[in-house]
């Protein structure tokens, strides 16, 4: 046996301890008390966004966040305090950061746009919203996707960024929307007396709010005959079902009084009315 070597080996290993030791205790020092402060800081900025008035769904995403963020800067700072050669490491996160964000480019920027909604607050969970021609309710607002539930009972899942690149109707915003029924009249029909008819059939229909009052006006004159614009204003909630109730009271009242709008095809002559 090579006592020599044996020494040698010794010494050497002392010589690492006596390196190591001290820097990896500092580096287990530092990720208690490290996590520590983190686990705290993530606690207060849960607090603040809170009292900022930020959203449930943002608030839990963005204290986490802040957590990863500042665990990964504790670990760098035990892996420098080790000795550790972060320069390859650092070229490493950073081509795989660029080949992450072209590879999800779409997906970053339906996140971006969650953000700004949840920030912003344009709507919330439970208004009625219109977004081109896609109207519901909506269910659900998420980091990537909104979910709006129609009136025929379908989710729709628009992605964050189609909602923030274009028009967005907010009807639950002021409250109340306004309904627009479009109702013909014959030519050879007096235009008060119309008018009248209507109002007095939708008068009995509760879920009409009284103010603003209903507004009944000409729209447009066809070929066939003259068609009116009838608005009334309902809560959101009630969209649907006045408007399936007020056309079928102007339809009655119609009937009752021999109001008729139905023409043949082609072209013909009659009487214009008041």
């Amino acid at each position: 046996m090579d006592w020599n070597r044996m020494d040698e080996y010794l010494q050497i290993a002392i010589d690492k301890a006596v390196f190591f030791l001290p820097r990896i205790v500092a580096a287990g020092v530092i990720l208690w008390v490290g996590f520590k402060i983190v686990r705290k800081i993530v606690e207060l900025t849960k607090l603040a966004l809170a009292k900022a008035g930020f959203s449930e769904t943002l608030r839990p995403f963005l204290s986490s966040t802040v957590g990863v963020i500042l665990k990964g800067a504790v670990l760098f700072i035990i892996a420098s305090v080790i000795g550790a050669d972060l320069t390859g490491l650092f070229a490493i996160l950073a081509a795989t950061a660029f080949a992450i964000g072209m590879a999800l480019q779409g997906s970053l920027g339906n996140f971006a746009s969650g953000i700004l909604l949840l920030t912003l607050k344009p709507y919330k969970v439970g208004d009625w919203i219109q977004l081109e021609d896609k109207f519901g309710r909506v269910q659900e607002i998420g980091i990537f996707s909104t979910d709006v539930l129609t009136p025929g009972n379908k989710i729709l899942i628009i992605p964050n960024s189609k909602i923030t690149d274009t028009v967005v109707t907010n009807y639950s915003e002021k409250g109340m929307i306004r309904l627009e029924l479009l109702v013909s009249m014959p030519y050879s029909e007096s235009f008060p007396k119309v008018k009248s008819i209507i109002e007095e059939a939708l008068f009995p229909i509760s879920k009409i709010l009284s103010d603003p009052q209903v507004e009944i006006g000409i729209n447009t004159f066809d070929s066939h005959n003259i068609e009116l614009l009838v608005r009334p204003y309902v809560l959101p909630d009630d969209f649907w079902e006045v408007t399936f109730d007020a056309y079928a009271a102007i339809k009655k009242a119609f009937n009752n009084n021999n109001i008729s709008v139905a023409y043949s095809e082609g072209i013909e002559i009659g009487a214009i009315g008041e």
